[in-house]
């Protein structure tokens, strides 16, 4: 059953290519204001200067540490660490070690977390339909359940609120230098902090899965309440274990997969067209890897508690009303 919802989750997502675009795009919006306001700060730094040429044919570090001190805002945010696997690598310590982000890298990522949160409704919609609805019917989907999703949110960000906040500095400070007090050998002391990183790390997933599946039993069952869905999430992730804990670490061999080849493929400082190219191309596989999540979850949640294809709430004909549908011969 593991394999079957795997591979119905990639036919899902492969019929889905335009929302696979959509989503692509949807990033590329959020990051291209950001992206000119920095344009024009390099530019403006480095004016004609002789600078401009050494920066333009390669990487100048001088420059770029005078950048970096006589920047502020998003200034801070054009570090070495934005390049190639680099940034992928830094993502992943900041969000082990608990590091909170710069102002500015805070706003474009509240930003793009309302974006996903509004489009959420209509990719979960499309994918649990399985069948192309029109952009009047998705558009539709996505306002009926930005704000109950809004409201799911609020719910999980309390969950790793206190899983970042408390639980993790328990694990990673207070039991881990307990712990480690004694030890003189540094090998013991790095199994000891991959622990307890593995433990965290199983908590948040926990969490994750729990959320996943809120979101879709909402969309199929069409829920209003959201502590209700968060319950049945929780209720079908303890009575089927092995099928959702199964199929998650499927789907995360499959991200750990796209991250492999991005880091044999990732470009490097001087990279230009193609280097652009091929971050591009690894955003693209990322979207479609977190669709297969979506799309291989609802399959399963649907073959066991309802059927392919199955979705409670009618789609909206534009100009009838929803209840059209169902009325329809």
């Amino acid at each position: 059953m593991l394999r079957a919802a795997f591979t119905d989750g990639l036919g899902r997502v492969r019929r889905a290519t335009w929302v696979v675009a959509g989503l692509w795009m949807s990033t590329v919006l959020v990051a291209l204001p950001p992206a000119v306001v920095l344009h024009g700060m390099i530019a403006d730094h480095l004016g004609a200067s002789l600078m401009a040429d050494t920066a333009a044919a390669g990487v100048n570090f001088d420059w770029w540490n005078e950048f970096l001190a006589q920047s502020a805002g998003l200034g801070q945010t054009f570090v070495p660490a934005i390049l190639g696997f680099a940034a992928v690598l830094d993502n992943l310590s900041r969000l082990a070690d608990n590091h909170s982000l710069i102002p500015a890298l805070a706003v474009l990522a509240g930003a793009q977390i309302l974006v996903s949160l509004f489009l959420a409704g209509g990719v979960l919609d499309r994918l649990a339909r399985d069948r192309a609805l029109g952009a009047a019917a998705f558009f539709s989907a996505c306002g009926v359940w930005f704000f109950r999703f809004l409201r799911l949110a609020i719910l999980a960000g309390a969950a790793y609120w206190a899983l970042f906040a408390y639980v993790h500095a328990w694990l990673l400070d207070t039991l881990y230098v307990a712990w480690t007090r004694d030890l003189d050998v540094e090998r013991t002391a790095f199994i000891v902090r991959a622990a307890l990183y593995a433990v965290f790390t199983s908590l948040v997933c926990a969490v994750n899965l729990i959320v996943d599946y809120a979101k879709i039993r909402a969309v199929v069952e069409d829920r209003r309440s959201m502590i209700g869905a968060l319950v049945a999430g929780a209720r079908f992730v303890v009575r089927h274990p092995a099928k959702t804990v199964g199929l998650y670490g499927m789907n995360v061999a499959g991200f750990l997969l796209v991250l492999s080849a991005y880091w044999v493929a990732a470009p490097g400082a001087s990279a230009g067209l193609g280097g652009f190219a091929i971050g591009q191309l690894y955003i693209v596989a990322r979207v479609m890897v977190r669709l297969q999540f979506v799309a291989s979850q609802t399959a399963l949640f649907q073959s066991n508690l309802a059927h392919a294809g199955y979705v409670a709430r009618p789609v909206p004909v534009w100009p009838d009303s929803p209840a059209a549908e169902a009325i329809r011969p």
